[in-house]
């Protein structure tokens, strides 16, 4: 499974479906283009194909660009639009996930219905 996230890193997920050729340079145009963020910030990148079979996750680490992929073998991740989350949008095709919501994501669990049990949240 994907390594323990630190705090500070954000999740962007590209709600546009995505080519599965593209690599590092055709995912960074994406994530410019569609999500309005920098590439080398350190944060997880997103992106699902037409049949959200796949994804890639593109992310900077302080020596380079590194690409996670997943194929499933039977059975599709789940497809968030921004109005039908709760998340934050990011960007014209783009949609911010906490570190949780990538977890259900990735294991199959629908993120939309899963129930959160009250905690404590500082006052912003």
């Amino acid at each position: 499974m994907f390594p323990q996230l630190p705090a500070s890193v954000r999740v962007f997920l590209c709600t546009k479906p995505t080519d599965m050729r593209k690599s590092f340079d055709g995912l960074l145009g994406m994530v410019r283009e569609y999500l309005g963020q920098d590439p080398l910030s350190g944060h997880l990148f997103l992106f699902l194909n037409r049949r959200r079979d796949r994804v890639k996750i593109l992310l900077w680490e302080p020596d380079g660009l590194v690409i996670w992929y997943k194929r499933l073998e039977s059975g599709t991740f789940q497809k968030l639009d921004p109005p039908a989350h709760a998340g934050c949008s990011s960007g014209p095709a783009g949609l911010e996930l906490t570190a949780t919501d990538l977890t259900l994501l990735l294991t199959g669990i629908d993120v939309t219905t899963a129930q959160r049990r009250k905690r404590y949240a500082r006052a912003s």
